[in-house]
């Protein structure tokens, strides 16, 4: 888990000199309204006996059917894992449509509106041939995000997964009969709903074990609960005056 070490270090480090020069940085998905939010876009590619296990030369995206079964991983366990990926109240602010942030389970090479992106090949880059999935943000845990996105894609490989058709049209401007048609889905709209998926999922609690997926879940409810109780401000702003 050495690139989960690094994520925490730039972590550390980066507020320790902000906090040097009187600022504040924070690692917070969506701090503000009306801006795109902050995300962690996790490049990934396997490597077997020094080449790149991901690089197909014949295919039309360069990709080889090991990579293609562990993409159809990350996309067909997406539900699941987004409550690790995302694991905060405010990770659902930043996971709306327009904002440049994923919300449909989708994958594209040229289409920045989907959930797995497939960076295009550079001649003699081979060992560069990789996938972006685009939904963690900066806020969650990185040891856990990065196992169950393994994970995920390694039960693709191993059961064979179908990738789906890449979309390259904008998903954001489709109606519902479109994304229908394209069979579609999209993330959890908000923390409950990732909690409940993640709550349900027996290949998660297998990955996380028994008592961290239980005791998880049971957090983010609690969390859940105290964001659904609060009286914030928008809602005395909006509705005081005239209620």
């Amino acid at each position: 888990m050495y690139m989960a070490d690094v994520a925490m270090t730039y972590k550390v480090v980066a507020k320790e000199i902000a906090q040097r020069n009187n600022c504040f940085a924070s690692f917070m998905p969506k701090p503000l309204f009306g801006v795109n939010g902050s995300g962690m876009h996790v490049h990934q590619s396997l490597f077997k006996d020094g080449r790149n296990a991901f690089y197909n030369k014949d295919d039309q995206y360069h990709l080889s059917d090991l990579a293609k079964c562990y993409m159809a991983g990350l996309l067909k366990h997406a539900k699941e894992y987004c409550c690790i990926t995302n694991q905060w109240v405010n990770s659902y602010k930043r996971l709306v449509p327009g904002y440049e942030a994923p919300v449909y389970i989708a994958w594209a090479q040229r289409n920045r509106s989907a959930f797995v992106r497939v960076p295009m090949y550079k001649l003699g880059k081979e060992n560069a041939t990789r996938m972006e999935l685009r939904c963690p943000d900066p806020a969650a845990n990185p040891y856990l995000a990065f196992a169950v996105m393994l994970a995920a894609g390694l039960k693709g490989v191993a059961e064979g997964y179908v990738l789906p058709k890449a979309i390259e049209a904008n998903i954001y401007a489709m109606e519902d009969d479109d994304l229908d048609k394209f069979g579609i889905d999209c993330l959890p709209g908000s923390l409950h709903e990732a909690a409940m998926e993640l709550k349900k999922s027996a290949f998660m609690r297998e990955v996380l074990g028994p008592h961290l997926h239980d005791n998880l879940v049971g957090n983010k409810l609690i969390e859940w609960d105290q964001y659904r109780t609060h009286v914030s401000e928008f809602e005395l702003d909006k509705y005081l005056p005239i209620l």
